[in-house]
Order: structure tokens, then sequence, then C-alpha cells
């Protein structure tokens, strides 16, 4: 989870991949509308987001069922956004892509290819609302390697 640029895509496929568990990204589950909204530039709403958070709780649900586990890619700024990815997985672990806005800025401003505009980032440092500790988070700083932060996080998960 985090804002837009801080690097859920990259972490979490090679989490995904060090774990042996599929990698979903969330981004992929967004009705066209929402797409359009943020290519746009117009932040999304809650109720925007909404049917987008339900088919991703539907997808952690498939998995929880499966026995299977999953890595997915998900902003998921705000607490209630959080909650209702948990609804049917209590122990769903949150990790939280965290960094400084100039080098997400920067990094927004390098990507290629996606719809997500970046004039979007301060609505979406605006939303966001850092996991408290009783949310089952773990914070990794986007400052490190990527390799560096998957390592850690399988460290984390086997021990």
């Amino acid at each position: 989870m985090g804002v837009s640029g801080s690097g859920k895509s990259t972490i979490g496929a090679a989490f995904a991949s060090a774990l042996g568990v599929p990698f979903v990204e969330g981004d992929d589950f967004h009705p066209a509308a929402n797409v359009d909204k943020m290519a746009l530039g117009v932040p999304l709403t809650d109720a925007d987001r909404l049917p987008w958070l339900r088919a991703l709780a539907a997808r952690i649900r498939e998995a929880k069922d499966a026995g299977t586990g999953v890595v997915m890619a998900c902003s998921a700024l705000k607490r209630a956004y959080r909650e209702i990815l948990r609804a049917h997985a209590s122990d769903l672990r949150f990790i939280f892509l965290k960094g400084k806005r100039a080098v997400i800025a920067e990094r927004l401003a390098g990507r290629r290819g996606h719809y997500m505009a970046p004039s979007l980032l301060d609505s979406q440092f605006a939303t966001l609302e850092e996991p408290a500790p009783n949310e089952n988070a773990w914070a990794c700083d986007i400052s490190d390697a990527p390799d560096d932060i998957v390592a850690d996080l399988v460290a984390r998960a086997t021990a």
C-alpha cells in the first residue's frame, strides 16, 4: 500500500515471486470510469473507490478460501479502505511503502505508460492515513533498494 509511485507494483511482484504466491495488480480492477478520471487528473472519491475495493476484497477472499495466499498492489490510502480489504481476511498484512513526496514526484515524472496523472500526488498524500500500530502493517522506507526491501519482507514473513 502507498501513494502512486511508491513502488507497490515493483516490490509487490518481487515479494510475491520470492514467496511463490500470485501477484495481483490492484490497478487492473479499477472500473473504466475511475481510470478515465485519474487520467484527467481528477481525484477519486470514496464512492468511486468502493466498487474497486470490494472487487479487491473478493480477490483476497478467493485466495484466503483457497489457502494459496496472494500479494496485491493497492493504494489502500485510508484506514476505512483497509478495513474493506480486511473484511474477509482478518489476518491480512499490509506493507506500507513510505517515502518523501519529492522522491515519489520524481519517480512519477519519469514514469511512462501509466494512466495516473502525476498531478494527483498531492491529493493522494492528503488522503493518506498511515497505518496505525493495530493495523498489522509493516512500514518500508522506499529510499532503500527494492531488492533490500524485498529481502527484509521475506525475512519478516518467514520468521
